[in-house]
C-alpha cells in the first residue's frame, strides 16, 4: 500500500495510526486480568516471536492509516473509559496525539510493550513484556508498572530475573506460559513461584473464556 506524502508524514507525527482492530473485552492478562476494557490495536511488529499469537498484524501495510480523531471516536462509543493500546508493537509510532485526546476524553489508558522503542506518549499503567531477540531500552524500565515474562522453556527464568533487577521496586513481576507450551511449562513455573514469592503467574485468560 503506497501512501502519499502527506499521508506519511501524518503517520510518522501520529496523526494517522496502521488500525487493525478495535473491541470491547475483557483483559485476559497480567495484572489487571478479568477487568472489561476497550483493546485498540495497530499494526506493525519489528520484533517477532515465533510463538506470537498475532501475527496477522505484523505487517504495518496491511492496514490502512486511520486518523486518531475516528479511533478516539470509536472508543467514546465504548461505554468504557478504561482502554488497552496494543500491537503489534504499538511503540513503532507516536502515540502522544492518540493519549492526548483520549486522556482529555477521561480515560484512563494502560499500554502492553516490548520496550523496544521509545515511549513516546502518556499512559497510566505500562506492561513491560520484555523480548530477547529486541530487549528494551533502559529508559522503559523505571517506568513498567507490570513485568511480564513469557516463559517457553527453563532458560527464559534467568532472562525474567535478569529484566526484574530493572525494573523499580513497586513494579509487579508476572511469568506467563507460553500458550502452545502451556501442559509442558506450567508445572515449571509453579514450582518456581513458589520458590520465588515474588513473582506471580499470568494466565492467558481470555483464550480459556474463548473471547478475543
Amino acid at each position: 500500500m503506497g501512501l502519499t506524502e502527506k499521508e506519511q508524514r501524518q503517520l510518522d507525527e501520529g496523526l494517522l495510526l496502521p488500525l487493525v482492530e478495535q473491541f470491547y473485552s475483557i483483559q485476559g492478562e497480567g495484572y489487571h486480568t478479568g477487568c472489561a476494557a476497550w483493546f485498540v490495536r495497530l499494526g506493525g511488529c519489528d520484533i517477532g516471536c515465533h510463538w506470537c499469537d498475532t501475527r496477522y498484524s505484523w505487517n504495518p501495510d496491511h492496514f490502512p492509516p486511520v486518523a486518531v480523531e475516528t479511533i478516539v471516536a470509536r472508543a467514546c462509543e465504548s461505554g468504557t473509559r478504561h482502554l488497552v493500546i496494543t500491537g503489534g508493537e504499538p511503540l513503532m509510532y507516536n502515540l502522544h496525539p492518540l493519549t492526548t485526546l483520549l486522556h482529555r476524553e477521561g480515560f484512563t489508558l494502560y499500554l502492553e510493550t516490548s520496550g523496544a522503542h521509545p515511549l513516546r506518549g502518556t499512559f497510566d499503567w505500562i506492561c513491560l513484556s520484555p523480548k530477547q531477540d529486541k530487549p528494551p531500552l533502559e529508559a522503559i524500565y523505571p517506568l513498567a508498572h507490570e513485568l511480564k515474562v513469557i516463559i517457553e522453556q527453563p532458560a527464559d527464568l534467568e532472562w525474567a530475573e535478569e529484566n526484574a533487577t530493572r525494573v523499580n521496586d513497586s513494579c509487579h513481576l508476572f511469568l506467563q506460559p507460553e500458550w502452545s507450551r502451556f501442559r509442558e511449562i506450567i508445572p515449571l513455573i509453579v514450582e518456581y513461584v513458589k520458590s520465588h514469592p515474588q513473582w506471580r503467574i499470568s494466565l492467558q485468560t481470555h483464550k480459556f473464556m474463548h473471547i478475543p
